[in-house]
């Protein structure tokens, strides 16, 4: 794959479906020992991981605020900066090798009067 193109990533779960699951997990919290069994537990009825349904409900917290950490739109904002440094940094490699190209191009040709 060319380095210019990158993968889009497909959820199997709607955002919809993991706000629902979180709201879930957090309606239900107390009804187990620990967050990990309500997680493992609820998952497991909703057809996901527990540690993805523990993932959407740290990310919601973030997101809310709650829980420090980047937010969902800080991690876009960063990997979209990321993409265009490294889109920029391609762009300037090419400048340099066609700056050197027509540099030594120039040097080539018979001098005139």
């Amino acid at each position: 794959m060319s380095p210019m193109v990158e993968k889009k990533k497909t959820s199997r779960y709607s955002p919809e479906f993991r706000e629902r699951a979180v709201r879930l997990l957090d309606e239900h919290r107390s009804d187990y020992p620990s967050l990990s069994a309500a997680c493992r537990e609820i998952g497991g009825k909703l057809g996901c991981s527990g540690d993805s349904l523990h993932d959407w409900r740290k990310q919601a917290r973030r997101d809310a605020g709650v829980q420090p950490g980047p937010t969902s739109a800080e991690t876009a904002r960063i990997r979209a900066l990321e993409r265009e440094v490294r889109e920029l940094r391609q762009a300037n490699e090419i400048l340099k090798k066609a700056s050197a190209y027509f540099a030594q191009a120039e040097l080539d040709r018979p001098f005139r009067k």
